[in-house]
């Protein structure tokens, strides 16, 4: 009785601790970092530089041949990328998760090192590599952007796969070798459909960051190529804000649209298992 009587006696003198108010933290950071900041960034999409409603940036942006077309390089160079991430990074990810062909943690943890490492180091590096490699802005710019994004996401491929491959279903795997499944329907059918929420989620994190960047391709290029970010980058230094705020609205509509992509195929999968 005692006990009890001391547990509702703290719960009444520090009511800042039950659960229903430790929202509030998380509300606040809602509220100051993600909702007031695109608020400000819609106000200044469609207002001009003296502050009146306008559609201008709008207009500007769909009629301006360089920015759509800067929009289609970044999609090219983000899908290509992803690519890439996937093909070298989910074998690399079942080898290491799979405890029959790696018994040591540490070789993973040499995977993800370069996260714990600065970016913009990370990019100085590869473009001292390239350059020793003779594949740098000057002659082969598409090509050194292309390697320092792959070399930059692909930790962010194999994290999330890794994850999903470590909470694959063994007995699966053995069923369909047991009932006469080659090595390919064994991975088709038993594999693969366990690690679509890994596949969704390193897509996700490689894509949309890919178009968003501006220091790979600015460094690795020379300047030559300009992703998405590039030209939002520019159009801010530029003191462009209202042009550059309704660049940064469509990166965060084209980001809205894949993690409802993202929803949606997961809702898919719970819904239909994994046959």
């Amino acid at each position: 009785m005692k006990s009890n009587n001391s547990e509702s006696a703290k719960k009444f003198r520090f009511p800042m601790f039950q659960r229903k108010y430790l929202c509030i933290p998380y509300g606040l950071f809602l509220v100051l970092f993600i909702i007031i900041p695109i608020l400000i960034i819609v106000y200044y999409a469609f207002t001009d530089s003296n502050g009146y409603p306008s559609i201008d940036a709008l207009v500007d942006f769909f009629t301006t041949w360089s920015k759509i077309n800067v929009l289609i390089v970044s999609v090219f160079i983000a899908l290509q990328t992803t690519l890439i991430c996937l093909i070298i990074g989910y074998p690399l990810a079942y080898f290491l998760a799979n405890k029959q062909f790696n018994k040591n943690v540490v070789l993973f943890a040499l995977f993800i090192a370069p996260m714990w490492i600065n970016f913009v180091l990370r990019t100085g590096a590869t473009r001292d590599l390239l350059t020793w490699m003779n594949i740098n802005g000057g002659n082969h710019p598409y090509l050194a952007t292309l390697i320092g994004m792959v070399y930059n996401y692909l930790p962010f491929v194999i994290l999330p796969l890794y994850t999903t491959m470590l909470k694959l279903d063994k007995s699966q795997i053995e069923a369909a070798s047991d009932l006469g499944a080659n090595p390919f329907q064994t991975f088709y059918k038993a594999i693969l459909p366990q690690t679509v929420p890994g596949i969704t989620s390193a897509c996700l994190m490689t894509f949309m960051p890919t178009m968003s960047s501006y220091v790979i391709s600015d460094t690795l290029s020379e300047g030559k190529i300009t992703l998405f970010g590039n030209y939002i980058y520019l159009n801010f230094t530029n003191n462009e804000w209202n042009v550059g705020s309704f660049m940064a609205l469509v990166m965060l509509v084209l980001i809205g649209i894949s993690m409802l992509f993202t929803r949606g195929s997961k809702q898919e999968e719970r819904g239909g298992g994994l046959w």
